[in-house]
């Protein structure tokens, strides 16, 4: 299939992480090639010219190359659709649009929380610094979206892209002992246990 997936050098991403879940989960084999992101070597030829926004994740299929993971994770679930391989998103129509719109609500939105809670502090040092008043605000949004959402497991039933993507954003609270409902710490301890997610914690040095 010719499918490689490039990620950032130190593995903190989380568009790349749910682009490498996406990969794992459709059970696709893909070569793994790192980006320097602190080097700016995503900045440079020939990854430059390759990658049409200059950032990580970007996707190459034979001779295709496509960034930006809300992107790359609807191509992998158009071209390699249920029922021959793993959906990413649920099969109903009205669960598919709430899963999307979790997707996009966690790239547009809580920026002040991603900022003070890096998946740096998820991954490797975890930070006892307080919240700002802002980044609070954005973890109360979070929280209270989230325990709307939130009914055992999963999402809608059954594992979906939009799992992955919501426990770990809500890992930047629980990862630095933040305040957050039993409920969704059990939520996030399930998700990863994941065979995908754990494989993803394999790639962290």
């Amino acid at each position: 299939m010719h499918l490689t997936l490039y990620a950032d050098s130190q593995f903190t991403s989380p568009y790349v992480l749910a682009s490498y879940v996406a990969l794992l989960e459709k059970e696709l084999r893909f070569e793994l090639r790192t980006v320097n992101l602190e080097e700016r070597e995503q900045l440079r030829a020939p990854y430059r010219e390759l990658a049409l926004t200059a950032r990580v994740p970007c996707l190459k299929h034979a001779d295709f190359y496509l960034t930006e993971s809300s992107a790359i994770i609807e191509y992998i679930e158009e071209m390699f659709p249920a029922p021959q391989y793993r959906g990413l998103f649920p099969a109903d129509v009205q669960q598919r649009g709430r899963a999307r719109q979790v997707q996009a609500w966690l790239r547009s939105d809580l920026g002040v929380l991603r900022e003070e809670r890096s998946t740096h502090t998820v991954f490797y040092e975890p930070t006892d610094k307080p919240l700002s008043p802002a980044a609070q605000a954005a973890a109360d949004k979070l929280i209270a979206a989230a325990e709307r959402l939130v009914h055992g497991d999963h999402l809608f039933g059954s594992w979906c892209i939009a799992d992955t993507e919501l426990a770990v954003m809500l890992s930047r609270l629980v990862k630095n002992g933040d305040p957050v409902p039993e409920k969704l710490k059990d939520y996030v301890e399930f998700q990863w246990q994941r065979p995908s997610l754990q494989a993803w914690l394999k790639n962290i040095k």
